[in-house]
């Protein structure tokens, strides 16, 4: 495993190149937007500078890594000598199905698809390609290139020497991993959902303010961050989306806020459009 192609620039796919670059790995970041890849392109610029200051990477190594990622709209130039991809853009089913059915119409015979997704099945996405033992979901966590996990989700019919694969690029890349067999929401998924659309139920029943119930999760239970704020930096349209899959596939407990919902109807989708359960307007960068 020595190239690594990764579909979508967005916040995750920029996060998981970065990652895969720092660590020595040949990187083909594409997506469909000039512009968007250009936004990648500044963001990685910047962290690395970063990294350089903490010295977590030498002015050196800053060099090298940026050279080891290309940045491309074409699909197919990404993945020609691919020895995995990993297709990050939206949870969104149909569209992740439409990109895997093409990546194997495309991508060498030994290649291997892999799916960033916190929710979905990747036994359905496999499914759709003729090498459903070649297809695998590793989903990682935001930020990619800080976050130490990566749930290593096996579909039906993945085989042993795909999974290992994933292992070995993951650890590579400097990150913990857990293996797990597939049911919707994974591990980490079902419980995040869980607590996050709860502490939104409270914020709704008005039983505190969102800045108090997130103190209260993270000095009472220690989380690191608080579940709105989590829900904010993630992303509330992707949160809605993902408990609204686990809502169709696990039930009743997983039924969405409607607090969550007005939220994303209204365009307060978290940092990235600036207001959310918290206001970052005054922050760099937003909106």
């Amino acid at each position: 495993m020595k190239k690594i192609a990764v579909i979508g620039s967005g916040l995750m796919g920029t996060g998981i190149a970065y990652a895969a670059s720092v660590n020595h790995f040949q990187v083909q970041l594409q997506d469909i937007s000039t512009k968007a890849l250009e936004k990648a392109e500044a963001y990685m610029k910047a962290e690395m500078k970063k990294a350089v200051e903490r010295r977590f990477l030498t002015a050196e190594e800053e060099i090298e890594s940026f050279h080891r990622i290309t940045f491309t709209t074409s699909m197919e130039e990404a993945v020609r000598e691919a020895d995995l991809v990993i297709e990050a853009v939206l949870e969104k089913m149909d569209l992740k199905i439409e990109i895997f059915k093409k990546l194997d119409e495309i991508c060498p015979e030994h290649t291997i698809l892999a799916t960033n997704t916190s929710t979905m099945s990747p036994t359905e996405i496999a499914a759709q390609t003729s090498r459903p033992d070649k297809c695998i979901a590793m989903h990682f966590f935001n930020p990619p290139h800080k976050m130490k996990l990566v749930e290593i989700i096996r579909g039906l019919n993945t085989s042993d020497e795909t999974y290992e694969s994933a292992r070995q690029v993951a650890e590579q890349m400097k990150k913990e991993t857990v293996e797990v067999n597939e049911f919707p929401g994974f591990v980490t998924s079902r419980m995040n959902c869980l607590i996050g659309n709860e502490a939104m139920n409270m914020l709704m029943e008005g039983v505190a303010s969102a800045a108090d119930i997130d103190k209260a999760i993270k000095l009472g239970l220690n989380h690191p961050m608080g579940p709105l704020e989590m829900a904010d930096l993630v992303g509330l349209d992707t949160r809605l989306r993902n408990i609204e899959y686990l809502y169709q596939t696990l039930g009743e407990k997983y039924r969405p806020c409607p607090l969550l919902t007005k939220y994303v109807k209204a365009g307060r989708l978290g940092k990235k459009s600036g207001v959310g359960f918290y206001d970052y307007s005054n922050e760099v960068g937003s909106k």
